[in-house]
This record gives structure tokens, C-alpha cells and sequence, in this order.
């Protein structure tokens, strides 16, 4: 593809500065895209993007002597003196969209030939994303998932890992074009907010839009929660109907926002509520039984009704699973399937996972207000009745600071004791993020309370204070295998700081009765 057969005919409005300039350049060969000055090469087309730390526009020359042949600006004052009359630039009013646009474009707009899910809200959406791929996979078709695990294959169990929980345009189309090389019919995908705001899913065809929910996060980015609302229903918007390719809206019933989101869904596009509370959902569970391996509920349906016993517990894990049952009916997949896809799932990495018995530990990736509220609702209607709850957690650094002490409110409440610890503090001060989080606390109890920066030794101190009767949820990083710091990423995983404590506790039991 030469420059003339990629900007010609675009939906979108980007076009040269100068006509005759770009007539000029217009049989280059474009070889790739991309809007990282530093994965510029001969061939590459330059997208300058405008991003939060740093402007893609101070990068031109360094892209230009690096090989672009031409490159889109959205801020023309930024581009250098004189390379208007000698070098194709292109503007536009939007370039993340622009970038969206020609990637499809040079891609050969792969996200128009596979059949794809998108699935958006504050949590769920990884466990959401592994039923629906479960489902599908046993229909027999080739099946891609994709999100914050990273993407894989139906059937495997490794994950090639992205940066992003949606990857930026140029990668996602890149992927997509690969998948429709290798037989792919299906991909599922974790869609989030920055994603959508940034246009980087534009040019996906979605089949099935799915809502799981919508609570606070992220308002460091969108600023407020009229902005986070706008940027998920992006999704819903974008879906277009056509005779031969209906298409459908997945929308959880219970969640507040859910009515706002039904109203912005095209006309024609089928509408698939789900609820554990609503008679009017078109899919909702009746009967639910809870265990710390697990749910099982009765399901009603528009096509039937049908019994699950599912391996996810909790019952957010229920609501996860509503939503998976809802796009496999707006899928017309039958209940057989989607029954025998759901009960053979035996957990996700991270989410609810049990990882030791004796006391029962818990790991999951909460990090939200509502999403420690979940996990800690669900743990307390397992614990026995002797048995107290316990709960280990702190917040990310750099990322929205008001809902730390909500969190501290909302374990302070549910928790019978708590280990306010670290997160990823990233450049802040773990000491200053814990000082937020405990703000949220009422009425500090060194009884049932305690503070350590160290998440490693606030993990043992759970451990050690437990009695085996006792759960104890150490929440926020679930499967992250890492632990960012100011100056430094170091290797940690909660399942293993937990499962090498307690075997080292147990070995040293063990000795002393030897």
C-alpha cells in the first residue's frame, strides 16, 4: 500500500496541508504505523498523538530522520518551519481517531470480518471475557481472548502479554489482521474507558456490547463520573445493526447507570438485560447457594431455563456468569452449551482465588471502592460462623486518590480485621497513600487494625494472626507478578508470597514436633 491508496476515500476527516506536496510522495511504499517515535523505521507513516506526559509533536524530526514518510499532526503549530512545502504532513482535528483509521485501514479492516464481544465496566470484565470465550470455544469456533491477562488462544492456558488491558490501535488492528490470517472466527476482548475515549476500538464492528457495571475508578483520568459514563457507552453507541448482522446490547439491570446505557443503544439493536434482583431482566438467577469454591443458581431465560453450578464464587461471580448466559442467548448459542462451558471453567487467575486452606486465602485483583466492597461480601457469606474475616490491601499510587479512604471506610465496615498495607505506590509515597486510606477509618482500633508499608510483611501478619477457621482476602493485585516502586518494577505475586509463608510456617511446625 502506497501513501495515495491510504489516505484516499477516509471516513475520517484527514488530509494533507498541502495537496501538491503530498502528490508529490504519494507512490511511497508505506511499510508500518505507529505513533511511537521510537518504532519509527523506513516506510512508517507518524502519528502524532497528544498524551498526558509527553506530545508525539516534539518528536517530528526525530521520527522524519528515522524514516517516516509522512506524518499526521493535529496541532500544526508544532510542526517545524519549512517541512510544509518539502514533506507530506497531514492533519487532523483528532489524531488518535486518525490513528484508528488508517491502522484498520492498512490492516485491511480486520475488525469488520471477525465476530467480536467488547466487554466494558469498573469489574468483571476479565472473568466476563474467560465464560463468554468458554462458551464460544465449545460451539467449535477458533476463539480469541483478550484483556488485561494479556491474549491467548481458545483452549490455552498462557497468555502473550500486552501492555494495556485494550491495546493501542495500531497493535490491536495488527492482531486482529493476524487472527483473520490464522482462521480466527470470534474474539472476546476486555474493553476499557481509556480505550474507548481514545478511540483505539474505533473501527472493531462489535457484535455484542456487554456492561457488567459502573462505580468509581479512574477519575484521574476522566476527571468525573459523566466522563467515565460517556466513554463506556461509546461502545453501546458504535454498535450498527444490519439485516444480515444484528446486533446486541448486554446490560446488567441492577447497576444505576444501567437505564442511561439502554437509552444511548441504536434503534434495532436487541437489548439484553441480566439481574440477580429485577423480574424484568430477560436473564436473571433465582436460588442462589454460595461456597468457597463456587455458586450454583437456577436461570431463567427467553429461550428456557437452566441449573448452574459454577466454580467462581461470590456473588459477583453469579453476575459475571449472568452475563456470559445473556450473550450466549443473544448469540443464539442453545443452554446445553453454554451450561456444560460454564460449569467446566474452574477459576481465573487472580479473581477470587483460593490459593491456601487453614486458614482459607483469598487473592484477588479489587482495587476499586465497589470492587473491595464485592470481594468482601462474598468472603463474609462463606466464613464460618466462629470465624472472623480478614483483610489485607492498600491503593495504587498516581492514579485517583478519593477513593482511598472509601476503601478504608468500606473494610473498616466489612472486615473484622484489617492490614492496611501498599500497593503499587508507583512515585508516591506508600506512607502518604496509607495516610489516605486510613482517613476513610471512623475510629482506628489497634484491636482490629494494623498498618505496614510492607506489603510482603503485611501479608505474613495476616497469616500469623489467623486462626484456621478464619479468610483472610488480600486484595488489589490478584495476577499481577510485579510491584511497581519510584524508582523500580520488582517481581511480587501475593499468591506466592502466600503460599511460600504458609509452607514455610507449616515446615516449621513440622520440625518442632520432630
Amino acid at each position: 500500500m502506497n501513501l495515495g491508496e491510504l489516505f484516499s476515500n477516509l471516513e475520517e476527516d484527514v488530509h494533507p496541508f498541502q495537496k501538491g506536496v503530498f502528490q508529490q510522495f504519494a507512490e511511497r511504499r508505506v511499510r508500518h504505523i505507529t505513533a511511537d517515535s521510537r518504532k519509527v523505521e523506513k516506510g512508517s507513516v507518524f502519528v502524532c498523538l497528544p498524551g498526558e506526559h509527553t506530545d508525539g509533536h516534539q518528536y517530528i524530526g526525530p521520527a522524519i530522520r528515522a524514516g517516516a514518510v509522512a506524518v499526521v499532526a493535529q496541532d500544526i503549530k508544532r510542526v517545524p518551519d519549512g517541512l510544509f512545502d518539502t514533506y507530506p504532513i497531514l492533519r487532523s482535528n483528532d489524531t488518535y481517531k486518525a490513528l484508528a483509521v488508517l491502522a484498520s485501514k492498512f490492516y485491511g479492516k480486520p475488525g469488520e470480518k471477525l465476530q467480536m464481544i467488547g466487554v466494558t465496566g469498573t469489574n468483571g470484565k476479565t472473568t466476563v471475557t474467560h465464560l463468554v470465550e468458554r462458551i464460544l470455544s465449545e460451539t467449535g469456533k477458533k476463539v480469541g481472548l483478550l484483556g488485561t491477562l494479556g491474549f491467548r488462544s481458545s483452549g490455552q492456558e498462557a497468555y502473550d502479554n500486552t501492555k494495556y488491558t485494550t491495546p493501542m490501535a495500531v497493535e490491536l488492528q495488527e492482531l486482529l489482521s493476524k487472527l483473520c490470517e490464522e482462521g480466527y472466527e470470534s474474539l472476546v476482548m476486555e474493553v476499557s474507558s481509556h480505550s474507548l475515549d481514545q478511540y483505539r476500538v474505533y473501527g472493531c464492528d462489535f457484535d455484542v456490547a456487554v456492561l457488567t457495571n459502573l462505580t468509581q475508578d479512574h477519575l484521574d483520568f476522566h476527571k468525573t463520573m459523566a466522563n467515565y459514563w460517556k466513554a463506556k457507552a461509546k461502545l453501546f453507541t458504535s454498535l450498527k445493526p444490519t439485516y444480515d448482522r444484528p446486533k446486541a446490547a448486554v446490560i446488567n439491570l441492577d447497576d444505576t447507570y444501567a437505564q442511561k446505557f439502554i437509552e444511548v443503544c441504536p434503534t434495532n439493536v436487541d437489548v439484553m438485560t441480566y439481574s440477580l434482583n429485577n423480574p424484568d431482566a430477560r436473564v436473571r438467577a433465582e436460588g442462589v447457594q454460595y461456597t468457597i469454591y463456587g455458586a450454583s443458581f437456577h436461570c431463567v431465560t427467553p429461550t428456557g431455563a437452566l441449573d448452574i453450578n459454577l466454580k467462581i464464587a461470590g456473588q459477583f461471580g453469579v453476575y459475571n456468569a449472568l452475563a456470559a448466559i445473556a450473550t450466549a442467548v443473544a448469540l443464539k448459542i442453545p443452554l446445553e452449551v453454554v451450561k456444560s462451558a460454564l460449569e467446566s471453567l474452574t477459576g481465573i487467575r487472580g479473581r477470587f482465588e483460593v490459593v491456601a486452606q487453614h486458614p482459607a486465602v483469598i487473592v484477588d485483583y479489587a482495587h476499586t471502592p465497589d470492587g473491595l466492597k464485592n470481594i468482601l461480601n462474598a468472603a463474609r457469606i462463606i466464613t464460618p460462623q466462629n470465624g472472623r474475616l480478614i483483610a489485607v490491601f492498600g491503593c495504587g499510587g498516581d492514579r485517583d486518590a478519593s477513593k482511598r479512604p472509601q476503601m478504608g471506610h468500606i473494610a473498616e465496615e466489612l472486615a473484622d480485621l484489617l492490614v492496611v498495607t501498599s500497593d503499587n505506590p508507583r512515585t508516591e509515597d506508600p506512607q502518604q497513600i496509607i495516610t489516605d486510606i486510613l482517613a476513610g477509618i471512623e475510629r482506628f482500633q489497634p484491636e482490629r487494625m494494623t498498618v505496614d508499608p510492607d506489603r510482603k510483611a503485611a501479608i505474613h501478619r495476616a497469616i500469623d494472626m489467623a486462626r484456621p477457621e478464619d479468610i483472610i482476602v488480600v486484595a488489589g493485585k490478584g495476577h499481577e507478578d510485579y510491584q511497581i516502586l519510584a524508582d523500580r518494577t520488582i517481581h511480587f505475586d501475593d499468591r506466592e508470597v502466600v503460599q511460600a509463608y504458609i509452607q514455610e510456617k507449616t515446615l516449621g511446625t513440622s520440625s518442632l514436633h520432630s
